[in-house]
C-alpha cells in the first residue's frame, strides 16, 4: 500500500458528506494542471466557482475532494474528461470506480452489502439494515478514526443510501428500492482499460469483484463483452481456460482522450 494510503480508513466524514457528483465534475472541469492539488483547492476556497452556497460546504468539498483523488497521477483521466466535457451520466460511473480506491466504505458497502442484497433477491434495502453491517466493519479490513457513536453510525448509514442512490443503483427517499442499472457503453470499456491497467488478467478481469460497484455479475461482464466483440469495438475469445482480450487502446489515459476527442 503506497505512503498516505487511506484505502482501508471507513470515513465517517466523506460518507456523511455524500457523492458530491456536480461539485467534483465542476472542479475538475476548472482544474489546471499546472498547478499542485493544494494550489487548484485554495483556488476554489477563494473564489468559489462551482456557487457553493456556504463558506462551511465550500470547505466541506475541498476536504473530501482533498482525501478522495489524486488529480495529478492515478485519477488523472478522470479530470481530463471532466476538462473536455464529458456527458456526466458517462462520467458518473467512472467517478464512483476512481473515489472508491481510497473509499473503503463505500467500496466494501457497494461490493458486499448492497450487492449481496441485489444478487439474493432483495426488492427494497433500509438504513437499520446497513447499520447492522456497520457493526461488523472491522472484521472486514476496515479501521475507523475514531469510535461511531449511535447517531454516526445512523448517519453513515443513511449516507451511504444516498450514495446508492446518487450513482442510480437505487431509488427512493425513506424505503430504497433497487433499479436497473446499466453501464453506458463507454464508460464500460473504460473501466475495462482501468482494471487491465492494473495488471489483471483477462479472466480475472472478467470476474473482478469491482463489476459488483455497478451491481454486475460476471456473466453480466461477459454478456457485454461478447457484444462488444460482435460490433468490433473490442477482441474476446474464450477457448476452455484460456481467455483473450484486447482493448482499443494501450492504457486509460489513452482510451480517456480518445473519448473526447
Amino acid at each position: 500500500m503506497k505512503a498516505g494510503s487511506r484505502a482501508n480508513v471507513a470515513s465517517s466524514f466523506t460518507v456523511v458528506k455524500g457523492a458530491m457528483i456536480e461539485e467534483t465534475y465542476a472542479v475538475f472541469a476548472a482544474w489546471d494542471f499546472e498547478r499542485s492539488k493544494r494550489e487548484n483547492l485554495d483556488r476554489l476556497r477563494e473564489q468559489n466557482f462551482i456557487g457553493a452556497k456556504s463558506a462551511t460546504w465550500l470547505r466541506d468539498v475541498a476536504k473530501v475532494l482533498n482525501r478522495r483523488f489524486d488529480p495529478a497521477g492515478r485519477d488523472r483521466p478522470l479530470v481530463v474528461l471532466a476538462k473536455h466535457g464529458l456527458p456526466v451520466e458517462e462520467w458518473k460511473p467512472l467517478l464512483l470506480w476512481h473515489m472508491t480506491r481510497d473509499e473503503f466504505l463505500v467500496r466494501d458497502f457497494l461490493e458486499s452489502w448492497l450487492f449481496g442484497a441485489y444478487d439474493g433477491g432483495a426488492f427494497r434495502v433500509h438504513t437499520e439494515d446497513v447499520e447492522k453491517y456497520l457493526g461488523d466493519i472491522g472484521k472486514r479490513g476496515g479501521t475507523t478514526e475514531h469510535a461511531w457513536s449511535e447517531q454516526t453510525t445512523k448517519r453513515v448509514a443513511a449516507g451511504l443510501l444516498k450514495m446508492a442512490v446518487d450513482f442510480g443503483l437505487l431509488r427512493g427517499s425513506v424505503a430504497k428500492e433497487f433499479v436497473s442499472f446499466h453501464l453506458p457503453e463507454r464508460s464500460f470499456l473504460y473501466l475495462l482499460h482501468a482494471m487491465r491497467d492494473e495488471k489483471l488478467s483477462p479472466s480475472k478481469l472478467v470476474a473482478s469483484r469491482e463489476w459488483r460497484l455497478f451491481l454486475m455479475r460476471p456473466s453480466d461482464v461477459e454478456h457485454e463483452l461478447l457484444r462488444l466483440h460482435q460490433y468490433r469495438k473490442l477482441e474476446y475469445q474464450v477457448a476452455g481456460s484460456l481467455v483473450q482480450l484486447s482493448l482499443p487502446c494501450a492504457s486509460t489515459c489513452e482510451y480517456a482522450e480518445r473519448m473526447v476527442a
